[in-house]
């Protein structure tokens, strides 16, 4: 069986990323996609195309990185799928694991949205560790703990 289209758009993406080729990150993207963070980097979200693939061939040149994929998952009823990475950081002699969230768009079927999540300890300094500038009242997320008669 084939591999879906979503997970295609996945590796083509990484593929782009780990060569640090600008041209071929843009083309994984709609032109006003986000990439959503947690908290602690600099000048999240970043917003557009451009600025996603400016940012990853930055980090290739300058922080020895390169992912690779441990897991892919493609929702069988939307335009959504969820991965784990890790993101070696050579000349750091470090690497971050985690999860990402995509969103496709769905006539193009380029990645239109990313929420990425990190396996690393909570930033101390905020109330909420949560992704940054993401519209989580918007989106329907819960804001505040559930009673425990009301959990779902």
């Amino acid at each position: 069986m084939a591999e879906h289209k979503h997970a295609q758009t996945i590796r083509r993406y990484f593929a782009a990323c780990n060569e640090g080729d600008y041209d071929k990150l843009v083309s994984c993207f709609t032109p006003d996609a986000v990439h959503y963070f947690p908290a602690g980097l600099p000048d999240v979200p970043w917003r557009s195309a451009d600025t996603i693939a400016r940012k990853w061939v930055w980090c290739v040149e300058n922080l020895g990185s390169q992912w690779t994929i441990d897991k892919i998952l493609v929702s069988h009823d939307s335009d959504e799928a969820v991965i784990e990475w890790t993101h070696w950081k050579s000349k750091l002699g470090t690497a971050l694991r985690g999860d990402e969230w995509y969103i496709f768009d769905r006539d193009s079927g380029l990645i239109s949205e990313i929420r990425a999540f990190y396996a690393s300890p909570a930033d101390k300094n905020v109330a909420i560790n949560e992704l940054v500038d993401f519209d989580y009242a918007g989106r329907g997320y819960h804001l505040e703990p559930q009673s425990r008669g009301d959990q779902a």
